[in-house]
């Protein structure tokens, strides 16, 4: 497990992570539960590096389910990630927007935006079955199920990161 990548957890760089963020300190739920961490890091370790999903789909979900959950230190991460892999800055910037920019995007990567938008907001869409439909129209039966995991594994990050306040790595411009 590259325990590094959720996100910095393990590596004794949130000792203070609530520092200068927020008054109240919260739990590093890294070190409090590190059985709880070490189940969200296996789901993570396979999703990243034990599907046939290309790493560049893999980050690009990452990033909308972060943007639709408001976690800004996954959203630091996972945008260094998808440039990493290749998407252009002028590309990410409209990821928030991709409807409005699907040539930007291939067919794939929108079905895959699409999906992550839909299961990450099931309290309100249900996971339709028209999305569905969609989302299988683009992705065979095994590779839409580990997209759905990489949906639910950047999830629950996200409401960790969220909950225990952690910061991005992003420095302020001096």
């Amino acid at each position: 497990m590259d325990v590094h990548r959720i996100d910095g957890l393990a590596t004794g760089q949130l000792s203070n992570f609530n520092k200068d963020f927020h008054t109240m300190k919260r739990a590093n739920w890294f070190t409090v539960s590190p059985e709880g961490a070490k189940a969200i890091g296996a789901l993570h370790h396979f999703v990243t590096t034990g599907t046939a999903l290309p790493a560049k789909l893999i980050h690009l979900v990452f990033l909308r389910v972060s943007q639709l959950n408001g976690c800004a230190h996954c959203i630091d991460i996972h945008t260094r990630d998808v440039i990493k892999e290749g998407m252009s800055v002028d590309t990410v910037v409209l990821v928030p927007v991709w409807h409005e920019a699907e040539y930007l995007f291939s067919e794939q990567e929108r079905a895959a935006l699409a999906w992550a938008e839909e299961v990450t907001r099931v309290s309100e869409t249900h996971a339709s079955d028209a999305a569905y439909a969609a989302a299988a129209a683009a992705f065979s039966e095994k590779d839409l199920v580990e997209l759905t995991l990489t949906i639910a594994a950047m999830n629950a990050i996200n409401r960790l990161g969220i909950s225990f306040r952690l910061k991005p790595r992003a420095k302020a411009d001096a």
